[in-house]
């Protein structure tokens, strides 16, 4: 898969309906402003977080503070359905301020979906990757279903990359990691059982 056109999208501060391993997602820069400032009013969203898709542990910590307690989190689930919540570095670029909402943290995803991948690979910074609908509407398991979301919106995605129908999943799990301290915020596809399971292995490991 060439990519090119979408890539092209994405540098130019333009905005890609993607699939994901959930969800059909809007892909923007996340390191434009302008172009995260425009996700927002095709999303309708005002003061909400969003998360961003990374392609290593790399590029996470460019943006993240990661204790050893969430680095051996990311390495045992990402790939996944799962979305990291980790506090923000401090000298990050002013588009990451308005993905937290003020939270000073971010949510951090790899899918394990290869379209999505590719994409930030390609790219070669983080992606947005809140669903492809406005708001109030249906997180879409296929392109017609997104678009039809924003057929009579005024700020709409520029491009849509169809991946085909995808498989009904529930939204990813989210885990909050502070320190030490790791708190289930969501549970998704990655179960709380199997969380703390990998914990108490982990502890056990440590003592």
């Amino acid at each position: 898969m060439g990519l090119n056109k979408e890539i092209e999208i994405l540098r130019n501060g333009g905005s890609v309906v993607y699939p994901t391993d959930t969800v059909y997602g809007i892909a923007v820069d996340a390191t434009n402003t302008e172009a995260v400032k425009n996700l927002y009013k095709i999303k309708e969203r005002t003061g909400q977080p969003t998360h961003v898709v990374v392609s290593n542990l790399g590029m996470a910590k460019e943006y993240a503070v990661f204790s050893k307690t969430a680095e051996n989190f990311f390495n045992k689930f990402f790939p996944g359905p799962i979305t990291l919540i980790l506090p923000l570095k401090k000298d990050i670029p002013d588009s990451f301020k308005i993905l937290s909402a003020n939270t000073k943290t971010i949510g951090i995803r790899i899918p394990n979906n290869k379209t999505t991948m590719d994409i930030v690979e390609k790219l070669e910074r983080p992606i947005t990757t809140p669903s492809a609908n406005p708001k109030g509407g249906v997180a879409p398991l296929t392109i017609k279903e997104s678009m039809v979301q924003f057929e009579d919106k005024k700020h709409k995605p520029d491009f849509y990359l169809d991946g085909g129908e995808l498989k009904k999943n529930n939204p990813s799990t989210m885990v909050k990691i502070v320190e030490d301290v790791v708190v289930i915020i969501r549970e998704g596809p990655i179960t709380k059982e199997e969380i703390i399971n990998y914990l108490n292995e982990e502890g056990r490991k440590n003592i």
